[in-house]
């Protein structure tokens, strides 16, 4: 006697393989729990075998033909036989309604219809108290409504996750929205401050690598800096590749420089000087604020990564092109540590 296919879909690569299948991380969960759950349904079928189940089967090639439709993947092809078979196998009625609930409800089944699956299982529990597939059958309506529970569960937290994304999208507008606005000020300052020329100082941090524009106590805007190959400390001598500390003024302007465009820095000064003295050394000379030297404007920001002058303070060229219009000569340039 010819087993019944559930058996065989215990056994079968097919189903195995199933419960890695179905969309995402969703129908692998589901799939790996239906198939751990009707394996324990199924497995009191496996000991005693199809020779100990209720109802003869008259006709062993209809139902070897609806099994080899089933290990094909033809599912409706397979559900169609077992319906012609509820009218010509009266007596295997239960087999058939347990067999083509468990192909309803078949994980590889893209057509699976749980509903329908649900509906042959009650009608084998209503219809046939005796069979000895009703225990097994009352097992796979609980196991599908815990697929079902989980399903339910799960798409409304995707629903909510849902949500939760298109409102993050919304706030990452608004924030791009004010960031926006705020460069729109920043630019209406810059460009009141350029017609005003009221830049009155300029903030060099060393440490923390930037340049502030001051007027009247208030930032008007900040740069990301460059400075000397060998920052730490002032600069004593000629050739160093410090940047120096201290205060200074603008003292020499140059749109034409070699590197675009350039603000000369009034050191050494006095007390610059005396140290140089002391020590017996050239104090150096030429410090500048500028831009990027000529053919290597390409870099842009990326020139702030790496202190690569030799003691000057370098911005991109956009930049000291900004600077140079709202600085003024004798403007004090304040260069901290």
């Amino acid at each position: 006697m010819g087993q019944p296919r559930a058996c065989q879909i215990i056994r079968s690569d097919g189903f195995r393989r199933s419960s890695a299948s179905g969309v995402g991380k969703q129908g692998e969960r589901n799939g790996r729990l239906f198939l751990f759950l009707v394996c324990i349904v199924l497995t009191p079928m496996l000991m005693v075998g199809c020779s100990g189940m209720q109802g003869g089967f008259h006709d062993k090639a209809a139902f070897e033909e609806a099994n080899d439709l089933f290990s094909q993947g033809k599912y409706q092809a397979s559900l169609n036989k077992y319906g012609q078979m509820l009218e010509k196998e009266p007596t295997a009625r239960d087999r058939v309604l347990f067999e083509m609930g468990v192909i309803y409800s078949h994980p590889k089944n893209e057509h699976k219809d749980y509903a329908k699956s649900l509906d042959c299982f009650q009608k084998l529990i209503t219809g046939y108290p005796g069979s000895d597939y009703r225990p097994n059958s009352e097992m796979m309506v609980f196991t599908i409504n815990n697929v079902i529970f989980k399903d339910r569960l799960i798409a409304e937290q995707q629903a909510q996750i849902g949500v939760l994304h298109q409102e993050a999208k919304g706030k990452e507008n608004e924030v791009a929205t004010l960031h926006q606005r705020i460069m729109a000020l920043e630019q209406n300052v810059l460009d009141f401050a350029t017609r005003k020329r009221s830049v009155d100082r300029i903030v060099i941090e060393k440490k923390e690598r930037r340049l502030m524009l001051i007027s009247t106590g208030e930032v008007l805007k900040t740069y990301k800096i460059a400075l000397g190959g060998n920052p730490d400390g002032p600069k004593e001598r000629q050739g160093d590749n410090k940047t120096p500390e201290g205060t200074y003024v603008i003292d020499g302007k140059n749109k034409n420089s070699q590197y675009h465009q350039a603000l000369h820095v009034s050191y050494p000064n006095e007390r610059d000087k005396k140290r140089a003295k002391e020590l017996g050394v050239s104090p150096g000379g030429d410090i500048m604020i500028h831009g990027i030297k000529a053919g290597f404007s390409w870099v842009g920001d990326l020139q702030a990564n790496k202190d690569w002058t030799k003691g000057c303070i370098a911005v991109t060229d956009e930049e000291i092109e900004e600077i140079y219009k709202l600085v003024s000569l004798n403007t004090v340039v304040e260069i901290r540590p």
